[in-house]
């Protein structure tokens, strides 16, 4: 996960929540993927909470690769600094650097597993 860390620590296009604000709603149009530089961010879907993301980990990578609605919200559990990247931007990462893309499929295999075992 530091990987993105490393790759995105001189992005020019970053935002920056405070806590509690909402990043994203389940439902909104995502033309876009984010990468946490600092902070916590809660990922909800269907009204309950599924993971706590820190620095280093993408999020809404999915709207990008199916063009399909955000399956799920982000909200800044602290305050936080994200860096934007547009689909222009992952389509030139996931071409030009192997290492990103492996990154994103093991992302979505590794919270696709967790979806999938049974819950205690």
């Amino acid at each position: 996960m530091h990987s993105n860390l490393e790759l995105f620590r001189n992005e020019r296009n970053l935002e920056v929540f405070k806590a509690g604000e909402v990043i994203f709603r389940q439902g909104d149009e995502g033309d876009c993927m984010y990468v946490l530089l600092d902070g916590e961010v809660d990922i909800y879907a269907q009204g309950k909470h599924i993971n706590t993301l820190r620095a280093g980990e993408i999020f809404g990578e999915m709207a990008l690769i199916d063009d399909q609605p955000r399956s799920g919200s982000a909200i800044a559990n602290t305050d936080c600094r994200v860096a934007e990247v547009d689909r222009r931007r992952f389509t030139f990462l996931v071409q030009q650097t192997p290492f990103f893309s492996l990154e994103v499929m093991h992302v979505m295999a590794e919270r696709l597993r967790g979806f999938l075992q049974p819950q205690a």
